[in-house]
């Protein structure tokens, strides 16, 4: 057996990696790690409680806002228990069992995320493009219908996700490039022809996120087209002004993703500390800002997370300032 810092590696099991020669310094990284992941479970948390407790944010356009803090909280979640167990204990050793089901929940999770903001751009489109029709559609139906049809593609992808990986054998005692567990990172290691296995996954990220990502694109120039031939200046304004916290989001999250994917695919001899770098902005960044962005930007969530403190945590005054302004 290989021994390595406080692990002792089982050759049936993988090797999580943080910061590549920085390990002395892992205790002063974790520092502002641990305040990242603080601010995406407390930012999301709020953002979904909030939602929920006012009555006058149950449109789809926050319901959508409050999957997408749900997401956010699951794929934060998912990676926090092994990023911090390598930065605290050096514990860098997981199992094939435990790797494989984390790898699962982090891309059905990332995936999820894409097919939210999807939905989302769908929302803006109707909203700008559709006002009247928009206005009429039962919005509680709408939001279920399109919900469950995020929920259904996802169960498909997990479940043709799970067979695939069932049938597949790996080498053991490999060092992998991140502190859990990323499809590209781990299928290298696989006993099969990892170019099958690699390319398997590629094509699921492009059909998943490929495909979100052009419907997004495609409803952005059909709102800039309509946004264009908005004649008054501060509609124009505020029909655009209704897209920025979204287009951000959209940013934060397919800018980190593609890098880090093209890095595993394509630049092989990029180096182990770029990689965890990366690695740590996809899974942080978008958490981390959403509830910010969303925060900052929209007057409504503003008013009540700022209301619900200075209440702490009575409704009432939220509502009455809320409907009343």
């Amino acid at each position: 057996m290989v021994i390595f810092n406080n692990t002792t590696l089982s050759p049936s099991n993988f090797l999580l990696t943080a910061f590549p020669g920085l390990e002395v310094a892992h205790i002063w990284i974790s520092i502002p790690v641990c305040c990242l992941y603080t601010i995406a479970l407390l930012g999301n948390s709020m953002i979904l409680f909030v939602i929920m407790a006012e009555q006058s944010l149950h449109k789809p356009m926050y319901y959508f806002l409050s999957m997408l803090s749900v997401v956010d909280l699951g794929l934060t979640i998912s990676t926090l228990p092994t990023v911090l167990g390598v930065l605290w204990f050096h514990s860098r050793e997981i199992s094939f069992k435990a790797c494989l089901i984390q790898m699962l929940f982090v891309h059905a999770f990332s995936f999820l995320e894409s097919s939210v903001l999807t939905a989302m751009a769908f929302d803006r489109f109707m909203a700008i493009c559709n006002p009247l029709k928009y206005a009429t559609v039962p919005t509680h139906m709408m939001s279920m219908v399109i919900g469950l049809a995020i929920c259904l593609r996802q169960v498909i992808f997990l479940f043709s996700m799970a067979l695939v990986l069932r049938s597949i054998s790996f080498h053991g005692g490999q060092e992998l490039s991140h502190p859990f567990c990323y499809h590209p990172d781990v299928i290298k290691y696989s006993y099969s022809n990892p170019w099958i296995s690699s390319f398997m996954g590629m094509f699921l990220q492009l059909y998943l996120c490929g495909t979100d990502l052009l419907f997004i694109l495609f409803s952005y120039a059909l709102i800039l087209r309509t946004v264009m031939n908005i004649v008054a200046p501060k509609k124009k304004q505020k029909a655009l002004s209704t897209c920025v916290c979204h287009l951000c989001a959209v940013t934060v999250f397919y800018v980190p993703m593609i890098s880090l994917s093209i890095t595993h695919r394509i630049l092989n001899s990029t180096p182990k500390v770029v990689c965890g770098i990366l690695a740590n902005v996809y899974l942080l960044l978008p958490p981390v800002l959403n509830p910010v962005i969303y925060s900052l930007k929209t007057k409504t969530i503003r008013q009540a997370v700022v209301l619900l403190l200075q209440s702490k945590g009575s409704r009432g005054p939220i509502m009455r300032s809320l409907r009343g302004g």
